[in-house]
């Protein structure tokens, strides 16, 4: 049977534009990587010596960390109720993980004052 979750309309607008903010960075870094890594490629290719291949591979490295710190659909298979958040851990090693723990203190939402 389907676990049926009740998402309020503000936690969908707040994780429509934290993957908004994710896209943008993952393209930013696709276009700054593509020339870097061609670049690399060429100097490793007409330059590299004993150690062809070293700046070409710290290139495909850091893309691999920004990736992994991007984890740009990784929530999206544990988000709950409180959307996103729910589906991270605050303090993670990943942009949401940092974002969660900064603008919330914890896992757990902040509470709101009545007024």
């Amino acid at each position: 049977m389907a676990e049926t979750r009740v998402v309020k309309r503000w936690v969908i607008v707040r994780d429509l534009l934290l993957f908004q903010l994710k896209l943008f960075l993952d393209g930013i870094i696709d276009v700054a990587l593509s020339p870097l890594s061609i670049a690399a490629a060429l100097v490793e290719i007409f330059f590299g010596g004993e150690r062809r291949g070293r700046l070409f591979y710290a290139v495909l490295r850091f893309g691999e960390r920004v990736d992994l710190w991007l984890n740009l659909y990784g929530a999206s298979r544990r988000a709950d109720a409180d959307g996103l958040f729910g589906g991270s851990e605050a303090g993670s090693d990943s942009l949401l993980g940092e974002l969660e723990l900064r603008l919330r203190g914890g896992d757990e939402p902040r509470k709101r004052r009545r007024r």
